[in-house]
């Protein structure tokens, strides 16, 4: 299967970017290279490129389609080093930095990867194939404590607590090997009267197990601060995210960023020392065009942020 990802909000990260035809640009969740290609092709020859994705599938589709460029480096690695990445190819800062959270068309449309719950695969939900651990040995392990603890906080699933119950319970009878599986788990946790009424009772549990495993929400908090160090003076970091944890970590960071003071409120001057690193060019979040979410229904819950290095 080719790899196929639309890219959201492509003409508003873009334009938020604000492009230098011979800065340094960073895709740090490159995907297809749907957004890179707009961006390389803005740049000059002097202008450079650099993707990062921890998926293989993505570094060789990207691969291609960047293909015509010559100022194009593509690393297979997580953008939480995105630092020693960057240094590892003698660059130490960049004019824009863009992700695109989230699991890709590519990962859902593409069933052995495990990510979706509409086709019946392993349990395996891996954005880095390198890694041993995958989603059937979070089902088949974590105690009930735990899966109710990621299916809550990362889910936001009401259902939660049932759900982890059903799931030690069924596995205690044979391990869980398979999404339809767990599907089916899922569905036996939910009253028969709320099932005919919602959306896809697996939905929230799969997005759990996806973040729990692939560390997302994390790797997102931990890295934030770095980005902004890198960016060179009046250089952009947009991030484009999908669900109401992501956002509310970046909308959180950008406002820290901006505004950095922990002085009580009545002192007359600030004496805690602390500078704006920048400003929050986002106020609200850029969402898709309604035009954008039908043609494209996963771009639904996109929220665009952006911040601008001082």
């Amino acid at each position: 299967m080719e790899f196929d990802h639309k890219p959201v909000l492509l003409n508003e990260t873009i334009d938020n970017l604000c492009i230098k035809p011979e800065g340094t640009y960073v895709d740090g969740t490159l995907g297809g290279g749907g957004h890179a290609y707009e961006v390389v092709k803005r740049l000059s020859p002097q202008g450079r490129f650099i993707g990062i994705d921890q998926d293989a599938d993505a570094i060789r589709a990207a691969g291609k389609k960047l293909s015509e460029f010559g100022n194009v480096i593509l690393i297979r690695s997580n953008y939480c080093n995105i630092r020693e990445e960057l240094m590892g190819n003698h660059i130490t800062n960049v004019d824009g930095i863009l992700l695109d959270l989230g699991v890709s068309s590519y990962q859902l449309d593409t069933p052995e990867r495990g990510f979706s719950y509409m086709a019946d695969a392993p349990l395996d939900m891996r954005m880095d194939q390198r890694n041993e651990l995958t989603a059937g040995d979070i089902i088949n392990s974590y105690t009930e404590a735990e899966l109710y603890r990621v299916i809550r906080d990362y889910g936001e699933d009401r259902f939660a607590k049932n759900i982890a119950k059903h799931i030690v319970a069924a596995r205690a009878d044979k391990k869980i090997e398979t999404t339809f599986e767990l599907v089916n788990i899922i569905r036996s946790a939910i009253p028969m009267k709320i099932l005919k009424t919602m959306g896809h009772p697996a939905k929230k549990t799969f997005q759990a197990i996806r973040i729990e495993l692939n560390r997302e929400l994390d790797v997102l908090r931990d890295t934030l601060d770095t980005m902004i160090d890198i960016l060179n003076p009046q250089g952009r970091l947009c991030i484009i995210t999908f669900h109401s944890l992501e956002d509310r970590i970046v909308k959180n960071a950008f406002r820290s960023s901006e505004n950095p003071c922990t002085c009580p409120p009545g002192l007359p001057v600030c004496v805690c020392g602390k500078v704006s690193r920048g400003r929050v060019v986002t106020r609200k979040p850029v969402i898709p065009s309604v035009r954008e979410m039908e043609e494209n229904p996963r771009s639904k819950s996109a929220k665009l942020r952006v911040f601008e290095k001082s």
